[in-house]
């Protein structure tokens, strides 16, 4: 439950838009993230897509990082 997948959108070394795994939808930080997050939220095939990133991609490699060394 600790293992969390951030995808964060940047632009000109500012953050625009981030997507949380705890949250289960995009949050835009600017006003073109704002609308960048509101349209990528009402795809729910691709939201759908960013909720299996974490089991997908984290919990595929947690075992490198918290196994037996």
């Amino acid at each position: 439950k600790d293992i969390e997948f951030i995808r964060s959108n940047y632009y000109n070394k500012l953050e625009i838009a981030r997507f949380d795994s705890n949250v289960g939808k995009f949050v835009g930080y600017t006003e073109f993230g704002v609308k960048q997050a509101e349209y990528w939220n009402n795809n729910p095939s691709y939201i759908g897509a960013m909720k299996t990133q974490r089991e997908t991609y984290c919990l595929h490699n947690v075992g490198i990082w918290y196994g037996n060394p």
